[in-house]
């Protein structure tokens, strides 16, 4: 799977809408024949779609400005000119459309959904509206008005069915590489997975859910520190969580006290989700040192114990994963 852009930024301009003709009809046997200009068409929008295909808003990364087509002036004999093309952006499920701002424009929720960031001018109008008892023959007509231009920030939340929330180096990127397909970078240091990764794990029966490897928390998270709200943003789209207490932790309760504390205090309705608590690297533990763990925990909040390198206990956690999921 690809990994997730946080936001892109670019410039939108709808069309210009086109203005209206001020022709005058000319008869054969009429002098002066009366107005026959036609209106303009309106300018083109520029408009967010919804692509259940896209992963990703890389694509857009590299847009820097984008331009609608510009109506059609109107024409004689009352003919309206057209409306001109509009420009459609096509964005994974979940992304978010925002002004210059931060208003939220529209968020897209499902495939082939669209929101117009930005309207087109409206056309002009011919002569043929402004005459009257006293104007047979009006030579004016009304020009098109411009479209909207402006700055739109797409960001994209990760839509996920468990994610995976844990300290730097607790074993995120290594679990998500040995039930799925997906290949996140893996070293040993802060902040390997500076963009989440998605990867879809195989279940039993030829069923299967989606996994997110959320960047590393850290304390002050919430306040901006580190990757802060850059990866918090990601965690409210996934259906539950996954904690990662590493096994070599100092201290495997406070250290889920402090990833509770932050989610808490960047958004209280993350804690109303469903969540496991597991303890990773357990290939590091023996069966009584489990045991030493398990105590640390209360009763209802006892962990599930793996190991992303041998494998020890993945069958039992996507077990517990897909009854949170469909229980």
């Amino acid at each position: 799977m690809s990994n997730f852009v946080d936001y892109v930024k670019i410039h939108c301009q709808s069309g210009h809408g086109g203005a209206g003709s001020a022709h005058l009809r000319r008869e054969k046997y009429i002098p002066k024949g009366g107005p026959d200009g036609g209106d303009g068409g309106r300018g083109g929008h520029v408009i967010m779609k919804g692509n259940a295909q896209e992963w990703t808003l890389l694509p857009l990364r590299y847009t820097r400005h984008i331009k609608a087509q510009r109506g059609e002036n109107g024409g004689k004999s009352q003919l309206t000119g057209a409306d001109g093309e509009d420009v459609y952006l096509e964005v994974p499920i979940g992304t978010i459309a925002k002004n210059e701002e931060g208003e939220i424009i529209g968020e897209i929720l499902e495939d082939g959904q669209e929101i117009i960031l930005m309207r087109g001018g409206k056309g002009g109008l011919g002569n043929e509206h402004f005459k009257s008892a006293t104007n047979q023959t009006p030579r004016y007509a009304q020009p098109g008005l411009p479209g909207e231009e402006g700055y739109i920030v797409f960001e994209l939340k990760v839509l996920a069915d468990v994610g995976l929330v844990g300290f730097p180096n607790a074993g995120k990127s290594t679990l998500l590489s040995s039930v799925s397909a997906a290949k996140p970078k893996i070293a040993n240091y802060a902040f390997t997975t500076l963009t989440p990764n998605l990867g879809i794990v195989n279940y039993r029966n030829y069923k299967s859910f989606v996994m997110a490897d959320i960047p590393g928390i850290i304390e002050g998270a919430a306040e901006g520190k580190g990757l802060g709200h850059r990866f918090l943003r990601h965690i409210e789209r996934n259906a539950i969580l996954l904690f990662l207490i590493p096994a070599d932790s100092e201290d495997h309760v406070q250290e889920l006290k402090i990833l509770e504390k932050e989610l808490k205090e960047y958004n209280p309705e993350l804690l109303d989700k469903d969540f496991i608590i597991s303890v990773s690297k357990s290939d590091l533990l023996d069966e009584e040192l489990k045991n030493e763990i398990r105590a640390e925990f209360p009763e209802d909040r006892q962990p599930l114990f793996f190991s992303g390198v041998t494998g020890e206990g993945l069958i039992e956690l996507k077990d517990a994963i897909w009854t949170r999921l469909h229980g």
